[in-house]
């Protein structure tokens, strides 16, 4: 699919920066004309990917992660979650609801979350360099509005 627009954005391994991600994603996505579902989604996957990577791509320092949003083809909104920690040995374990690797607190339902409210999930690591999460949710067409 050809790329309408795009966006890409660097920040620290911060909690705080998981809002900051949420509003860029919302922001961007914008142009779409989405529902407040469809934004409230977004923002969900957004969340779940982001978090995953502060608590899990860099346990025991700070890192870098890069937010990619673009715009494809027939309304169609990517995004991708980008860090160069610690990777994930196996990846479809990791996909497995409830198993975590961050303690008793964490849900381990990351990737369920982010599967549940997109269209599609990618999941690409490579232990001791990272891990890139691409998500694709189509946006529904508004009545009234041209393409």
């Amino acid at each position: 699919m050809k790329a309408i627009d795009q966006v890409s954005v660097t920040f620290t391994s911060r909690a705080a920066n998981e809002g900051f991600a949420r509003g860029v994603a919302a922001c961007f996505a914008a142009q779409l004309d989405p529902t407040l579902d469809e934004v409230a989604d977004i923002k969900t996957a957004v969340s779940e990917a982001v978090t995953n990577a502060i608590v899990h791509a860099y346990p025991d320092c700070l890192g870098q992660i890069s937010l990619r949003l673009r715009l494809l083809d027939g309304g169609v909104l990517e995004i991708q979650v980008k860090d160069t920690g610690v990777g994930i040995p196996d990846v479809d374990r990791a996909r497995t609801p409830l198993f975590t690797t961050g303690g008793e607190e964490r849900s381990g339902m990351g990737f369920t979350i982010m599967e549940s409210f997109m269209d599609g999930l990618k999941v690409r690591s490579t232990p001791g360099k990272g891990t890139a999460v691409t998500m694709r949710k189509r946006l529904s067409p508004r009545a009234g509005l041209a393409k």
